[in-house]
Formats: structure tokens, sequence, C-alpha cells
């Protein structure tokens, strides 16, 4: 058993109680000994006393003394972290879709793979998440925007096509807007639900060129931190990468620093996947975090269902062993 605290401690003064109790018990039986070994002819006490069971008897008090120590932590309200699934969050999955995605480092290809990769994540995430679609490569687009239904995610990502350039800040800003114009939508009494953006991309941006430009991926990054919206930046591919263009073998290698550095500057967290298998543990684990959350819950119940079970013990032992209750 796994506790974090408890919420009403002040009952551990009970324990002090149940000391008592057992110190009161020790002290009966060594009276009861003095007295016996006073008053009484043991020759002829062997003859007629009946047989009394040695160690056993204690068992009964014993069992009864742990019970009570059992349901004292029960009232105390112990505590522990238990992950429940969100019943609301928004989470837009924005894919790079520009021609390097089809360097075929990764079999059969990079966008291939981060398809099916893309499909299982959907399938994880649990039924309170709201998800949405961006694709990127010269310029963003919001393919899907939040919804639960899944479906429709999944013939998104079905439907991606290449694209020349990469333009991650336009998609890192599309990806806000969505986010924003949703949760206007859905906004309660607690404000819009929490938010997450993520990013799959192999390459550099290169639309615009400087990423720290008014839409470019650092500086947007920054944006989706302010609307705290951090990014989970999955890097994916290889530094082998190559795509054949006019008959020419064009080297496209995978760009981590450009990626960690957007996942750094949105407070969020950064992935590497250089194949398929190690992108889908990376999907994985985000369907996990994004679509549970840790939250401290009772853990009374089993406490109160040992001390109960104990004491019933206690109650058959003594019925058994000294036919009498404890």
């Amino acid at each position: 058993m796994s506790l974090t605290g408890f919420a009403d401690p002040l009952w551990f003064l009970l324990l002090i109680l149940v000391a008592a109790l057992g110190l009161g018990y020790l002290w009966m039986l060594r009276r009861r000994r003095r007295d016996t070994a006073r008053y009484t002819d043991l020759s002829m006490l062997d003859r007629v006393a009946p047989v009394r069971p040695g160690w056993q008897r204690h068992v009964p008090p014993a069992l009864l003394l742990v019970a009570l120590v059992l349901l004292t932590v029960a009232l105390a309200g112990p505590t522990a972290e238990l992950k429940v699934p969100r019943n609301r969050a928004t989470v837009m999955l924005t894919v790079d879709v520009s021609e390097s995605m089809a360097a075929t480092d990764v079999a059969p290809s990079r966008l291939a793979a981060a398809q099916q990769a893309a499909k299982s994540f959907v399938d994880k995430l649990t039924p309170g998440v709201n998800l949405g679609l961006v694709s990127f490569a010269g310029s963003a687009t919001v393919l899907v925007s939040p919804t639960n239904d899944r479906e429709q995610v999944r013939q998104g990502i079905d439907a991606l096509k290449l694209s020349q350039g990469t333009a991650t800040g336009e998609a890192i800003a599309a990806a806000v807007q969505a986010v924003q114009s949703f949760g206007k939508l859905i906004s309660g009494v607690d404000g819009p639900p929490p938010a997450r953006i993520v990013l799959m991309s192999d390459g550099k941006e290169n639309t615009p060129a400087d990423l720290n430009a008014e839409r470019g991926a650092f500086t947007q990054a920054r944006a989706a931190k302010a609307a705290q919206m951090p990014v989970s930046a999955i890097s994916f591919g290889t530094s082998g990468g190559s795509i054949t263009q006019d008959g020419q073998s064009t080297p496209v290698p995978v760009d981590e620093v450009s990626m960690r550095q957007i996942a750094a500057l949105s407070g969020g967290d950064f992935y590497r996947a250089q194949d398929a298998g190690q992108l889908q543990q990376v999907y994985g684990t985000l369907a996990e975090q994004i679509g549970y959350e840790t939250k401290q819950a009772d853990a009374s119940r089993s406490w109160l269902v040992l001390g109960a079970l104990t004491a019933l013990a206690s109650v058959a032992a003594a019925l058994l062993l000294t036919q009498r209750l404890p």
C-alpha cells in the first residue's frame, strides 16, 4: 500500500488506547500467574484443572489488537495518488508533411510510419480528450478542429500528403488558434480545458529561415507558452536520411536542436524517435500523460476491509481455541 498522507491524522491518538489495552492484557496475564502460584496447590491443580491451550490462547487478543490498529489507520483517512482519466482536455496533433518526410531511413517512409504511429496515438487517448489535427509544410492547415470523434482524426491522418517547405512556426500558431477558438465554445466555470500541442517533425524550419522571426518557430513556441499550451516536440528520423529529387539524392538529416529548443521555449517536453517502434513508444507515453491525471484519492477502504477481516479472524480464533469471545 503506497500512501501519500492522511486526511485526519488526529485519529492516531486512538493508538494510545490500543497500546494501553495491550499492556493491560499483559498485566492481567502476569497477575493471574502470580495469584495462581500464590494461592493454589500446584500438585492438585494439575489433576483437577482442565487442559488449557498454550501460547495459542494469545492469538485472539493479538489479532484483535491488530484489527484495532488497522481500523484506526482507516479512521485517519489515508490518501494515495491515483491515476484517473481526464474528463476535459484539448490536444492538437501537428504533423510535418514536408518533402523530407518521404525519406526511407524509417521504413517504409517517415510519413507512412508517422501516420501509423499517429493513428495508434489517437486510439490510445481517453474519451475525455478532444483531439484536433494540423498538417504543415510551406504553410499550415487545420485538417480537423478539436473533437471527440476519433474517426475524423484518423481519416485526416490517412489523407496527409507531402508538400514543399517547412513552416513549423505557422503550424504552432495554427494549433494555438484552433485550441483557443475551441476553448471559447466549451469554456465553463473553470475556464477552458488544459491544452497541449503534440508536434512531430523531422527537419528544421525554412519558412521563414529565421526561427526568431515574427512567425518563426521559436517565437511561436514562446507564444504557446504564454497561452499555456506546452509543445511536446518529437524529432523523427535519422541523421542519414535522404530523398531523391530529379534523379539526385538530397540529404535530409533530422534536426533535433531546433525541436529541443521549441519544446524548452514552450515549457513542453522533447522526444527523439529514430524508427517506427520508438515513435510508437513516444506516442504511447504521451497518450498516458495526456489522457490521465494524478489525483489524491481516499485509500481507507483497504485498511477498513483488512481491519474488519482481522477482527472476524480474532473472533473465530477465540471460539476455536478458548470457546469464548476475546
